[in-house]
C-alpha cells in the first residue's frame, strides 16, 4: 500500500511550529540594538534588511539579510533531511518534499511577517522568502533573484522589484522546476508577501514610494 505524504512520517508536523519560531525571530531588531536604533519607529519601520542599512549601515543590514534568509531555509533543509531518511520510494520523497517544504516555507514566511516576538506583526517576508526558495527550489530561487536584479536595476525601487519577483513565482516555477504542490506554494507565497507590500503598492500608484538610494 501506497503510504500518505500526509501520515506518512507524523515527526513532519513538528516542522510547522517550529518554522513558524523560526520565522518570527527579528533578525533586524536584534541586530541593530547595540546601535540604539529600534527599526519600529527608524525609516520606513520596517524589519528587513532594506531598513537596517537605511538606519544602522551595512554590516548590520548584511546580517540581517543572512538570519532571515536561513530562518527560511533551515526548516526547508531539515524537512529534506528527515524525508531523505525515511526509506521511502525516490518518487514519493520528491513529492513529500514538495509538500513539506512548501508547508514549512509558508509557515516560516508567516512568522516573519507575523511575529510571535512583535505582537504578531513583522517583515515584508522577501528574504526569508528567499531563503526557502534556495532550499526549495534553487534554481527558482536563481530566476526570482534575476527578475529582482532586472527590475530593480530599471525602475530604482527595490519594493517593485520584489513585488514583481514574487508575483512572478509561480509562473518561473511552472517553467524551471513544474510541480503542482510547488506551484501550490508559489501561490501562497506569493499572496503572503504581496500583501505585505500593499502600502508599497499604494506609494508606487501616488508616486511617493522612496527608490533605492533614498530618492522619490
Amino acid at each position: 500500500m501506497t503510504p500518505s505524504l500526509v501520515t506518512f512520517y507524523p515527526l513532519l508536523y513538528l516542522i510547522i511550529p517550529f518554522a513558524f519560531f523560526m520565522g518570527s525571530i527579528p533578525f533586524g531588531l536584534l541586530f541593530t540594538r547595540k546601535k540604539g536604533v529600534d527599526l519600529r519607529t527608524s525609516g520606513s519601520g520596517n524589519i528587513g534588511a532594506t531598513n537596517v542599512l537605511r538606519t544602522a549601515g551595512k554590516l548590520p543590514a548584511v546580517m540581517t539579510l543572512l538570519g532571515d534568509a536561513l530562518k527560511g531555509a533551515i526548516p526547508v533543509l531539515l524537512c529534506n533531511y528527515l524525508i531523505s531518511n525515511s526509506g521511502q520510494p525516490t518518487d514519493f520523497m520528491n513529492n513529500a518534499k514538495a509538500l513539506w517544504g512548501g508547508i514549512a516555507g509558508t509557515a516560516a514566511v508567516a512568522g516573519h511577517i507575523f511575529s510571535i516576538f512583535l505582537s504578531f506583526k513583522g517583515g515584508k517576508g522577501v528574504a526569508t522568502g528567499f531563503g526557502v526558495l534556495l532550499a526549495y527550489s534553487p534554481v527558482t530561487a536563481l530566476v526570482t533573484l534575476l527578475i529582482w536584479i532586472g527590475v530593480a536595476l530599471i525602475t530604482k525601487y527595490s519594493s517593485l522589484a520584489a513585488i514583481a519577483a514574487v508575483t512572478a513565482l509561480p509562473i518561473t516555477l511552472a517553467f524551471v522546476d513544474f510541480s503542482m504542490i510547488k506551484i501550490f506554494f508559489g501561490i501562497m507565497l506569493a499572496v503572503l508577501i504581496d500583501y505585505k507590500h500593499k502600502d508599497n503598492m499604494k506609494r508606487l500608484m501616488q508616486g511617493q514610494e522612496s527608490r533605492i538610494g533614498g530618492r522619490k
